[in-house]
């Protein structure tokens, strides 16, 4: 029913549109990904001021008419994440956490668990920028995309090999089997070590600030082993997961 909605948000993009205005990606705990206008809010004497940026966890008054867009009419800020937003490293974390939450869940299915999954996220990030935290890196930027998989229902299989079953000799990954797969199926697959399924099964069930230290190869491995998970279960390539070392 068209009408007022009231509803917590993280703004995980925010597009120019006209000369004042603002295409905002929403993701929200009950209505998944939400497309919202914001009015005027490039002005400067915009009552939103700069709450509508990417990254803001906030509270947000939505109206729901008859288009596609919903319209901001009010927004609080619960988050705004200021320690991030002055760490360029940080910073690109975080955009890449939105990109992958937004084009993973794109629609408006509600996943709470995504929601509440992108907010740590965000706030284990402005804590690093802040100095409180050791740095997530890339560990735990594929921590984090591991969850995605799970919430999404395409946790690979890790505990045997997705062809046969065997529990012993797990020597590969295969995307299209989708998990770990025994030296005698490991036809098609890539090279898959010990530490990288040791880090994949951590990472599943750990919480995102307990990400264990895992080698450079062997994240090298797990992040391939997602990008086919993504590539063939769900038709979908993300960029790398973060920055690459100058």
């Amino acid at each position: 029913m068209p009408g007022p909605v009231t509803t917590e948000a993280v703004v995980i993009r925010s597009i120019r549109y006209g000369e004042a205005d603002r295409i905002l990606h929403l993701y929200t705990p009950a209505r998944g990904r939400v497309g919202a206008i914001a009015k005027g809010v490039r002005r400067a004497r915009s009552r939103f001021g700069g709450r509508l940026e990417p990254f803001f966890r906030l509270q947000i008054e939505l109206h729901e008419g008859r288009g596609e867009l919903l319209t901001v009419t009010g927004a609080q800020t619960i988050e705004g994440h200021a320690h991030l937003r002055a760490d360029a490293r940080c910073l690109d974390a975080a955009a890449r956490a939105c990109d992958a939450v937004g084009r993973l869940f794109e629609t408006s299915e509600p996943h709470p668990g995504v929601f509440n999954l992108l907010c740590r996220q965000l706030l284990l990030l402005d804590e690093q920028a802040a100095g409180d935290r050791v740095p997530l890196g890339l560990a735990g930027a594929l921590a984090f995309r591991l969850k995605l998989l799970l919430a999404a229902g395409l946790a690979p299989q890790l505990g045997a090999c997705a062809n046969c079953g065997e529990s012993e000799h797990l020597v590969g990954f295969s995307g299209a089997a989708g998990g770990v797969v025994c030296g005698a199926c490991e036809a098609g697959s890539f090279p898959f070590s010990q530490e990288a399924h040791d880090f994949m099964t951590s990472a599943l069930g750990a919480p995102l600030s307990e990400s264990q230290a895992c080698g450079e190869q062997a994240l090298a491995q797990v992040e391939r082993a997602i990008g086919a998970t993504l590539e063939h279960h769900a038709h979908l390539r993300l960029g790398p997961a973060a920055a690459r070392a100058a």
